[in-house]
């Protein structure tokens, strides 16, 4: 029997490897580009816009079809990605790329908000009303409905299903059970129970208790962790622009080895930054587009707008933030890494610093089961029907007690693969109908009248 499993944990490697080697990772970064392109750089273009839509203009369009508001949206999909990359992966990236990988995470993020963007709008345009009148959608939808592709469709749907049990929840319930027993010395069986009941609090009431509640607790806790990190940059602002010149300088020449640290190449610096960014903010892997489904919107491009300002916040602020904590602080080089890196950097830049960041990770981790157990819910609805949703929810919140007790590695390792896959079937669908995705955003901007705002423009008909 241990043969057995040792072979299955040996073929989840490889696929593992392959998911999130640099094939894959050119495959997520090239798509970003492409997108780019043929939207003209619609990313920094309409950016400032962009921002304005999600943070700014609040009005709820309760006429407007969809489930919760563009904000509420915007913030069940930060609650996913806004985690622990944020924490870990860019210590991570950094401990073993150098400071340079930082900026890999700076272009992966950039791209990235083109490729958010063509999600948001095929998620839209493609969604449908399911038995109870909620939106559905998501890669499986425009993948199904769009190219009539419904076996790609199905095959995304696995991949997100069984990785929503795993990164999006079993990972992250024992990230928050280890944290806060190495922090406040809480038993890991009390972290799931607790972390059980609060799950069950927001997740069965659906897509609009979760949008209420991520579209409070969200902007909260991302306030709080880069508040954080502004008080060490505050403390440390003369070497600013010295870190920010040590970024770009280092990602294109290889970063010498000192204290702690072994050194790096460019390309591992390209590598671990990439790999990181696309980690951290999911740009291609297929999940946003799944809560961006659920906005309520009339135009596929206000949703899209919207949705790829949670690239910008995630990597181009957070994670800029963490980075230039690690590299202000010095702890970069000190041979550490992870969340064990990030949490002593934060000990070296203020006293307590520790806690900033267990009590950021707890919350990061838990919003992230909570934007998982939705994505996991709509793929198994797309495969079962909406007969499954419910089971499923009891099943997804006892899943995360387990979590928080259990040994994880072959569980990482499994929905790590997972997770990677989603994004195969997803960059096909994205790259086929990105046609659809010019047309849609071409037909937008033009039906404007030069006195309106696009969240004002009128739909063609």
């Amino acid at each position: 029997m241990d043969g057995i499993f040792s072979q299955i944990e040996a073929i989840v490697g490889k696929v593992g490897a392959f998911a999130w080697g640099p094939p894959m990772l050119i495959f997520l970064v090239g798509t970003g580009f492409y997108l780019t392109i043929v939207l003209r750089g619609l990313q920094f273009t309409k950016m400032w816009h962009a921002l304005w839509l999600a943070l700014v203009k609040r009005k709820e369009e309760t006429d407007e079809p969809g489930d919760i508001s563009h904000f509420q949206a915007l913030m069940t999909a930060l609650s996913a990605t806004v985690g622990t990359g944020n924490i870990a992966g860019v210590a991570t990236a950094i401990a073993a790329g150098g400071p340079g990988a930082l900026f890999w995470m700076w272009i992966t993020g950039l791209v990235g908000m083109a490729t958010k963007y063509g999600e948001a709008v095929l998620a839209v345009k493609y969604r449908i009303k399911d038995e109870k009148g909620e939106m559905s959608g998501g890669p499986m939808y425009y993948i199904a409905n769009g190219l009539g592709w419904k076996w790609l469709g199905t095959l995304f749907a696995i991949f997100a299903s069984v990785a929503a049990f795993g990164i999006g929840n079993m990972v992250q319930s024992n990230s928050v059970a280890d944290a806060v027993e190495a922090t406040f010395n809480v038993p890991f069986y009390v972290t799931g129970i607790v972390l059980m009941i609060f799950t069950a609090l927001v997740v069965l009431g659906g897509i609009k208790s979760i949008g209420r509640f991520t579209g409070v607790v969200v902007p909260i806790m991302i306030i709080f962790y880069m508040g954080g990190c502004l008080v060490i940059l505050l403390l440390n602002i003369a070497g600013i622009p010295a870190a920010l010149t040590l970024v770009v300088k280092e990602a294109f020449t290889p970063t010498a080895a000192s204290g702690g640290f072994a050194g790096a190449t460019v390309m591992l610096a390209i590598r671990m930054g990439v790999a990181r960014g696309v980690f951290s903010n999911e740009s291609g892997l297929g999940s946003a587009p799944i809560a961006a489904a659920a906005a309520q919107t009339k135009h596929p491009v206000l949703q899209a707008l919207v949705s790829m300002t949670q690239t910008f916040i995630d990597t181009i602020i957070v994670c800029t933030l963490t980075g230039l904590v690690l590299i202000l602080t010095g702890a970069w080089d000190s041979g550490k890494t992870g969340a064990e890196l990030t949490s002593y950097a934060f000990d070296l830049g203020v006293p307590g610093g520790e806690y900033i960041v267990t009590i950021g990770l707890i919350l990061f981790a838990y919003s992230t089961i909570l934007g998982w157990c939705y994505y996991g819910e709509k793929s198994v609805e797309y495969l079962f029907g909406q007969v499954a949703v419910k089971p499923y929810r009891y099943l997804f919140i006892v899943v995360v007690g387990l979590g928080a007790v259990a040994k994880l590695n072959f569980v990482w390792s499994l929905s790590d693969t997972f997770n990677g896959l989603m994004a195969i079937p997803n960059l096909i669908g994205l790259l086929a109908l990105s046609p659809i995705i010019v047309k849609e955003t071409q037909h937008f901007f033009a039906s404007r009248d030069e006195h309106t705002t696009p969240a004002e423009a009128p739909e063609k008909t």
